[in-house]
């Protein structure tokens, strides 16, 4: 009695793609598979050895005008197998209809639900002006270096002529459907501290040490802020904020021993409002108050997920794998009601009564690497009344959610790629 979206969605989390080992190959046949069945077509882009984005294409009748993309990504992050009530590979489905299964909500779920309405729609005989693709691209939970960032500087990309891109976002346990139309940029800014070295048992000037402190006070008093503000405006949303973590500490070589050098790093994800020129500055500030032989660096991150979790299942003999040690790149998506996208994605929204909450995303997914190359994209993953479990234990989602994933993508997709030709297209 199961509904085939629900065991076709099944059947896809069942194939284990965690790094460093994903099963790329299983998935991508998979979904090549479906998109055959269905009718699309096919193409494979390997980006760089054993990283393929599979591209499936449901042609518009007028390709000369901008593509709708459908983006999505085959992997997901390491599982803890001992903290799951079920078997993480397995979509076990309870008594309530909950999915158990990594990648569940980030981001299985609606890499189906976007082959589903197309099933769907074929099925009832519609077609519509706009070509509509589908990429299901590696490696984002690791950065996208090795998926997306290189996938949207290729000809293969810029043949497909992008005008409006859909990705992922993130459940929301209340009524609304979040909707993200920018991100943070993710900086990683390690500092050090150099000073006079010495015996423990002496009060030695000028120390590391002393110099650490005043770095970490400027900056977790500047954190402090930050969270106040976010606590005080009820309008504001983790996005609006600029949040900054101490993460690593190093230094020291034994405890009689005042170290000469001491660093510190720190995880700062900053908000497109933010004048990222004028932040720097203020870091720089905050060294140069701290004293002499205090200097700051951007450090290159090994495998961080679009929500900053370090992987760190993987092996330290892997490749290096970085993100931007200073994402620089501020690009939003219009909301404004003139947009000719935003209005058929709003309009549609209206007419399903879904409330939507625009928010900046708190930290980074493929989307970013879209409107680097100047196309809109918007994240939008229809999980409300939901809790978010992305990369956590016991991710799950519920069947009559991702159905209704389906139901909502089924009525975007017709609006969207209908949008009349735009005057860059006359």
């Amino acid at each position: 009695s199961e509904d085939p979206s629900v065991t076709l969605f099944r059947e896809y989390l069942k194939i284990d793609t965690v790094p460093p080992k994903p099963d790329y190959d299983a998935a991508v046949r998979f979904l090549e598979h479906i998109g055959t069945d269905l009718g699309l077509a096919c193409q494979k882009v390997e980006v760089c050895q054993g990283h393929v984005v599979l591209i499936l294409t449901w042609q518009g009748t007028n390709p000369r005008l901008r593509s709708i993309l459908l983006n999505s990504h085959t992997d997901v992050v390491p599982v803890f197998e001992e903290h799951w009530t079920y078997p993480p590979f397995e979509a076990v489905k309870d008594s309530q209809g909950n999915i158990y299964a990594r990648g569940a909500q980030d981001m299985k779920c609606v890499s189906i639900q976007y082959l589903e309405a197309i099933r769907r729609l074929k099925a009832e005989g519609k077609s519509f002006a706009r070509t509509i693709h589908l990429t299901f691209v590696p490696d984002e939970e690791l950065g996208g270096h090795k998926g997306m960032e290189l996938f949207v500087k290729r000809p293969e990309f810029r043949a497909l002529n992008v005008g409006f891109a859909l990705d992922e976002g993130l459940a929301s346990p209340s009524d609304t459907f979040s909707v993200f139309y920018g991100e943070k940029s993710p900086w990683w800014v390690k500092v050090k501290c150099v000073g006079s070295p010495g015996h423990g048992s002496r009060f030695i000037s000028n120390t590391a040490a002393e110099k650490m402190h005043k770095v970490i006070t400027s900056f977790l008093a500047f954190r402090e802020s930050e969270k106040q503000r976010l606590k005080s405006d009820s309008s504001l949303t983790l996005g609006d904020v600029t949040s900054l973590n101490l993460t690593m500490l190093e230094g020291g070589v034994s405890f009689n021993v005042v170290p000469s050098e001491m660093a510190v790093g720190f995880d700062i994800r900053i908000p497109p409002t933010v004048d990222l020129k004028a932040f720097e500055e203020q870091v720089a500030a905050w060294c140069r108050g701290a004293g002499d032989g205090v200097t700051y660096e951007f450090q290159q991150v090994r495998g961080l997920g679009h929500l900053g979790t370090l992987c760190l299942s993987l092996p330290h003999t892997s490749p290096a794998l970085s993100l931007p040690q200073k994402y620089m790149d501020q690009h939003i998506t219009s909301t404004e009601e003139s947009d000719p996208w935003w209005k058929a994605f709003s309009g549609v929204c209206r007419d399903m009564k879904l409330q939507l909450k625009l928010e900046i995303f708190p930290a980074a997914t493929d989307s970013r690497y879209i409107r680097a190359v100047r196309h809109p994209a918007i994240g939008f993953s229809p999980m409300n009344r939901t809790p978010v479990l992305l990369h956590d234990h016991n991710e799950f989602l519920n069947e009559q959610v991702f159905l209704r994933g389906i139901d909502i993508y089924a009525h975007l997709l017709p609006a969207l790629a209908s949008v009349p030709p735009l005057p860059a297209e006359v």
